[in-house]
């Protein structure tokens, strides 16, 4: 072994080497063998944000809008916000980056109310606003904007796209009458992988 190695060096420079030192070192190695597989694990494992931000951008290829939105000046950016408190970072934009869908080119934004979210096409609330998603959501109401969180029961007040975990994985429910009275349309392929799909009378 490699550190083995290193030893007789040292007992060759030395003359000797502390039995402390010899047993230091093995422990190290063997601590090292047994760890670092699981960090490089860790470390190619997308976090639970990510694959939130990898979620964003594609349902806006799988919703349509108005089409009074879709006919506007191309040149505009698809925009995606956040509003709250951030939880993504910089992920959202290393995300989108160099991205677009339907030919127009993907931006993040951030918000810090529904008045401040004309223009947006995805509207991500953070958990922080919790307490007052009810009346966030009855601020959008009708506004042809895809509301997307993770905040609990989020489709049941009336959102449109609620993230959830399951066994590890993040996963999504739908409200398709929210959607539907915004004037949006969810791809049947979107609305197939949901956990569940909510229709309200």
């Amino acid at each position: 072994m490699l550190w083995h190695r290193q030893i007789a060096r040292w007992k060759g420079r030395r003359g000797f080497v502390d039995l402390r030192t010899v047993q230091l070192a093995a422990l190290l190695v063997a601590w090292l063998g047994l760890f670092l597989p699981t960090i490089r694990a860790q470390q190619a494992k997308p976090s639970e944000y990510k694959v939130k931000a990898i979620y964003l951008y594609n349902f806006g290829k799988f919703v349509e809008w108005p089409e009074a939105r879709e006919t506007r000046d191309q040149s505009a950016p698809f925009l995606i916000c956040v509003l709250g408190k951030d939880p993504f970072g910089s992920l959202l934009e290393s995300t989108i980056k160099g991205e677009d869908v339907n030919g127009m080119n993907l931006s993040a934004k951030r918000v810090s109310n529904a008045a401040d979210a004309t223009g947006c096409r995805i509207l991500f609330i953070s958990s922080s606003e919790a307490d007052r998603v009810v009346k966030i959501l009855e601020e959008l109401h009708s506004k042809p904007i895809l509301t997307v969180s993770d905040i609990a029961n989020f489709c049941d007040r009336g959102g449109m796209i609620q993230f959830e975990l399951k066994e590890e994985k993040v996963r999504f429910a739908v409200n398709m009458t929210a959607a539907e009275k915004a004037g949006l349309t969810l791809s049947s392929q979107l609305v197939k992988v949901a956990t569940s799909v909510r229709r309200k009378p």
